[in-house]
């Protein structure tokens, strides 16, 4: 138990539980044996370890020791409380302790939750004996701090409710700490900068936080506490507590939301009020809010979620206890229907939280959504998009929790993690951007650590193994990619990112993706051409030129029928893949093209942005290919329609193979879309749209053509690619370094040179 303070002690209690759950209809008990015999001997051992201790000097040096074994105590207690009714008289004492250290603190709190659960239990306990525990607790209440006071009142609320009724001693507390605020709270509406306020903080701090412990553990709305009195004490608490959680001083509104938290324990329909719905709304909706308001909204709902979830089990085994003579139509779990309505109201807001930077508010808000939904509060479908954004959390243990719940969900409801995949993958992209600290940088979908693991190969994972489902999730994301989605850059980055990366298992996955790149690149990439064309003003020279012409020569390729100087491109490009050292006629093409941009450079940026997809499928196609070591035969034959046995065979991936679109990045980087076009960048852009040109032209070979003259159009459809992507080839060295300082959106200026291999 000393080994284990920080990770926490599930695995202890598990055993224990099982363990004695085991023998628990056998008539020889082992385990109950041994536990007593551990018990007596831990509580022996601490009561010869004190008498040591006020021997020597060093009584804060060894408590740790001490601490490990009231823990254990405690731990023994909570599963089998009966082992220490026993012991109850001899732990009392411990109340006292002198609080110095950290450890001291342990103790105190240790010993009140063994009070908590044991004394109940005690047969006949004497009156001195409660009234000291009552009176040490209340002493401990007034003089500590937060966690002292919560497992005091926690305790006190035990003995006063189960055991010696002494409401009057409870009440009088509570109103010593409503009065104060009472009092507090008309001084404020008086003079809110008022000096005696400032002193008196410490006092409202605790008074918040008091007066909402007590409300946690006792109706106060009970004719033992308030008499015959007509006041609603649970609707004036709210009131009182409401008022601080708009004072100026945040960490007052922090206690008072604790407060607040703590009395929708006790009475959970508070938060059915509208004040409190626009509080809490409110604070976890805003992005200016402060951080630590909205972790303890979060934690509120948390801890409600665990306390009805302990109510519950409580419940179930008292149920068990009678359920033989009882009705079952008598059983109506109300309660469920409460934080069922009370998750609905909140669930939006608390789901938004995962976009938040800080990763302490998206800790808290996966915890809330994982108690909602083991409980089955809420049906599971509109968690699974978040759910799957949190799978891509930097924290592994987020991830984990994520993908659980991902996991349970599909176990119970098969199909829903598919329906809101792509759902989920934008969501993901707008976690990694709310993350992202460099906002220069632009988001990526891969984990920068030696696996490079795409952020979403978890859900991957869960989706391939059904191949309908499998290639409509690929689609969709390709889809993504089309000029008439007007999917934002990065976004798209980010898409091609997690499909360079996801963990294929078969051919048929990345040969599928190959597939369909092509389909939509031949699409997209002549709608893109055609658009820039329109875009064009004619050349002042050959105004006589009708403008059908330039529609007509979009459908043909022979470069014939058009005269505009724009077109003039396209025999030189012909001579030009003969004759390789004429830079000079490459300069021709695009100055020609240049001469006939628009005076609005829109159009240019529109190109420049949306010819990014293209490039990224080319690259992510490019990738695929390197990664598996495909043919461009094998792509070529590919029919989605074969049998899924054809392709089958598992991939053999090639190490080292990374990902990355050089162009996307610069473009992102240089934040090109909203930057001044400068004549280089103006000029980058037209000779990717003649290099563009080039590729659609020979993007699907002729079948009817014979071998030889495919395989040279095939060539020359390679060449424009490598061009396109910034690759270069030896023979044209020259003419990289001439296009060497043009943005970077498209390397390897020679496209002439590499025409011809």
């Amino acid at each position: 138990v000393a080994a284990c303070r920080d990770t926490g002690y599930d695995w202890f209690e598990q055993l224990l539980q099982n363990l004695l759950k085991s023998e628990e209809d056998a008539s020889y008990k082992p385990v109950k044996k041994a536990c007593t015999q551990l018990v007596d001997n831990l509580v022996e051992h601490i009561l010869k370890y004190e008498e040591s201790l006020s021997d020597s000097d060093n009584r804060g040096v060894n408590s740790g020791r001490l601490v490990a074994c009231i823990t254990t105590l405690f731990l023994f207690s909570k599963i089998r409380p009966q082992l220490m009714v026993k012991h109850a008289m001899t732990m009392q004492p411990y109340l006292t302790t002198k609080c110095s250290t950290q450890n001291d603190f342990m103790v105190i709190c240790n010993v009140a939750k063994i009070l908590e659960l044991v004394v109940p239990l005690m047969e006949h306990p004497s009156e001195t004996f409660l009234a000291t525990i009552e009176e040490d607790l209340m002493k401990l209440i007034i003089k500590y701090g937060m966690t002292v006071v919560q497992h005091c009142v926690s305790c006190l609320g035990a003995v006063v409710n189960k055991v010696t009724q002494n409401y009057k001693f409870v009440w009088a507390c509570f109103n010593r700490y409503y009065g104060a605020l009472s009092k507090l709270k008309s001084q404020h509406q008086e003079d809110p900068n008022s000096t005696i306020l400032t002193a008196n903080k410490p006092a409202l701090l605790r008074s918040l936080f008091t007066v909402g412990a007590l409300c946690r553990h006792f109706d106060f709305d009970q004719e033992d506490f308030k008499g015959n009195s007509k006041v609603n004490i649970k609707d004036k608490v709210l009131e009182l507590l409401m008022y601080f959680t708009k004072h100026s001083d945040e960490e007052v509104q922090t206690k008072a939301i604790i407060g607040l938290g703590f009395a929708f324990i006790q009475h959970p329909s508070l938060m059915f009020e509208q004040e409190v719905k626009t509080l809490y709304n409110s604070i976890l909706s805003d992005k200016n809010c402060s951080v630590n308001l909205k972790i303890q909204v979060l934690k509120n709902l948390q801890t409600y979620l665990q306390e009805e979830d302990t109510r519950m089990q409580q419940a179930d085994r008292d149920w068990k206890k009678v359920a033989k003579q009882e009705d079952l139509k008598e059983m109506g779990d109300i309660s469920s229907g409460m934080s069922s309505s009370i998750m609905q109201l909140y669930l939006k807001q608390v789901l938004e939280a995962f976009f938040h930077t800080q990763s302490s508010v998206r800790h808290f808000a996966l915890n809330v959504i994982a108690l909602t939904l083991n409980q089955g509060l809420i049906h599971p479908v509109q968690c699974v998009p978040y759910l799957i954004a949190m799978g891509t959390d930097p924290e592994p243990s987020m991830r984990n929790k994520a993908d659980q719940q991902l996991v349970e969900i599909d176990k119970k409801y098969a199909g829903f993690i598919h329906m809101k995949a792509v759902a989920g993958m934008k969501m993901s992209y707008q976690v990694q951007q709310a993350i992202n600290t460099c906002p220069q940088d632009p988001v990526r979908g891969f984990r920068h650590d030696e696996s490079s693991n795409a952020l979403c190969s978890h859900l991957y994972s869960m989706i391939r193994g059904n191949r309908q489902h499998r290639r409509a999730f690929l689609i969709s994301l390709l889809n993504l990619f089309d000029d008439t989605a007007k999917t934002e850059v990065n976004m798209l980055l980010y898409i091609a990112d997690n499909l360079a990366c996801f963990p294929y298992q078969t051919q048929e996955e990345p040969l599928f993706i190959m597939h369909h790149i092509d389909i939509t690149l031949s699409v997209s990439g002549s709608n893109l051409l055609q658009s820039f064309k329109e875009s064009m003003v004619k050349d002042k020279k050959k105004e006589r030129k009708p403008s059908s012409d330039e529609e007509t020569e979009s459908d043909s390729n022979s470069g014939s029928e058009s005269k505009s100087e724009e077109e003039t491109s396209k025999p030189r490009r012909l001579r030009k893949r003969v004759n390789s050292d004429s830079d000079s006629d490459e300069e021709n093409d695009i100055n020609a093209v240049m001469k006939c941009l628009p005076e609005n450079s829109a159009p240019l940026i529109e190109f420049a942005n949306v010819s990014q997809g293209i490039l990224l499928l080319l690259m992510l196609k490019q990738h695929l290919k390197n990664l598996c070591g495909f043919s461009d035969s094998k792509i070529q034959k590919y029919s989605p329609s074969e049998s899924a046995k054809v392709y089958d065979k598992a991939i053999n991936r090639k190490t080292g193979v990374h990902f990355h679109p050089k162009q996307t990045l610069d473009f992102l980087r240089s934040d090109m879309a909203n930057s001044k076009i400068t004549e280089e960048v103006k000029r980058s852009i037209v000779k990717q749209y003649l290099d563009f040109k080039l590729l659609m032209e020979h993007l699907d070979p002729d079948e009817e053509e014979e071998d030889g003259e495919v395989s040279a159009s095939t060539n020359a459809r390679n060449k424009a690619i490598t061009s396109l992507l910034g690759g270069g080839s030896p023979k044209n060295n020259a003419a990289e370094t001439e296009d060497d300082e043009s943005d970077g959106e498209d390397r390897g200026g020679g496209t002439s040179g590499v025409r011809r291999r």
